[in-house]
């Protein structure tokens, strides 16, 4: 059997301990008023951005960090999760949805244009691929763009956008050929390009601190050398941008399972029930060990995901398996915790009530749990 292998080294831990300061000095002060304000200022973008957060993974040419290190990402985002608010993590982090496609197909002039303006924490990046009649089946998006001369004129809607209402770049999904997957292309859409407007800020069961929008493109003109990768080659940009983002998500799952069992590990250990700490009851006991465990699977399942997909390997199959499993547990764990805090488990001032909001989007984004399972068994050979 081959020698077991970390998948984090030093380096990582210095990741892990700046994110984790960051954290601690800029954010959670101020979270629970930025949750209740559902939105948080745009000043942390900036500072994020100072800090190199926003940077890891990202080539250093373009302003970036850590690139190709797909390890110091993973701890980086884990860190942010310990804010324990998933619409602010969610927010902060879009342009890691948007704006990968710019680094790998945009033309050079584009990418060294928008890139470091987003890493910097300048600019917003958001993916707009989402549609009011689509959801999930990203192949047959209505979204219309039609050449004329050196512009496409695009015309049609996109819902449920993360970052919608105040990112500057859309990464934007449009039907530029024939129905079906081979039609669809990318382009660089730009806040402000006339006949672009973002409508209203969407109100969520979670993720509150993320501002969440419908945009609307009526004749918009945008110029063909802001078309991302080539023409009708749209979807296997994004569906290779989907492995990384329901890695996130598998990532954010497991993240938000953990603050759970934290808090109600915090909780057994305080409350007294009958004369004794509840988590000296059997029921209780059982309960978190049990919680603990399938966190642990979770976690180690994702995490080698991740270590192949560092090592180039292909795993659409695993990682939907993993995105799969993580929300699973998430849902159990969050559930669990408010059973066990009880009453000031369903209080706003109680950190398991947001999670347990917060965790309900998780097995939606990113492709839905039942998307998840047709690409499983597609893989199977079913």
């Amino acid at each position: 059997m081959p020698a077991f292998q970390e998948y984090f080294d030093p380096s990582h831990q210095l990741v892990r301990d700046s994110v984790r300061r960051f954290v601690e000095r800029e954010i959670l002060p101020d979270i629970d008023q930025w949750e209740e304000a559902e939105s948080f200022p745009r000043e942390l973008y900036l500072k994020a951005g100072a800090a190199g957060i926003l940077g890891i993974g990202y080539p250093e040419a373009l302003g970036g960090s850590h690139e190709g290190d797909l390890f110091a990402k993973v701890a980086a985002s884990e860190e942010l999760m310990r804010c324990g608010s998933g619409g602010l993590v969610a927010g902060l982090g879009s342009l890691d949805i948007g704006l990968p496609p710019i680094v790998k197909w945009a033309r050079p002039e584009v990418r060294e244009r928008v890139v470091p303006l987003v890493l910097s924490g300048e600019k917003i990046s958001a993916l707009a691929v989402t549609e009011p009649g689509g959801g999930s089946d990203v192949a047959n998006l209505q979204t219309r763009a039609v050449r004329d001369g050196d512009f496409y004129r695009v015309s049609g809607s996109k819902t449920f956008i993360t970052s919608g209402v105040r990112a500057d770049f859309y990464t934007v999904a449009v039907r530029t050929g024939a129905p079906g997957f081979g039609g669809i292309s990318l382009l660089l859409i730009e806040k402000g390009t006339p006949g672009f407007s973002v409508g209203r800020q969407l109100k969520k069961m979670g993720w509150w601190a993320s501002d969440t929008a419908e945009l609307f493109f009526d004749d918009c003109r945008v110029p063909v050398g802001n078309l991302i990768g080539g023409e009708n080659m749209g979807f296997a940009c994004i569906m290779g941008n989907f492995q990384s983002e329901r890695l996130a998500l598998a990532l954010m799952a497991n993240m938000t399972a953990q603050l759970a069992l934290e808090e109600s590990l915090k909780w057994a250990r305080e409350r007294e029930a009958f004369g004794k700490p509840i988590g000296k009851f059997q029921v209780i006991k059982h309960r978190l060990a049990e919680m603990a465990t399938a966190l642990e699977v979770s976690r180690e399942f994702t995490y080698r995901q991740a270590a192949k997909m560092a090592a180039g390997h292909s795993v659409i199959k695993e990682i939907s398996m993993a995105k799969n499993f993580a929300t699973d547990t998430s849902d159990r764990i969050t559930t669990e915790a408010v059973q066990i805090l009880g009453g000031l488990g369903y209080m706003r001032e109680s950190l398991v009530e947001r999670l347990y909001r917060d965790n309900r989007i998780l097995s939606i984004g990113g492709g839905t749990r039942e998307v998840m399972n047709e690409i499983i068994s597609k893989q199977m050979g079913l």
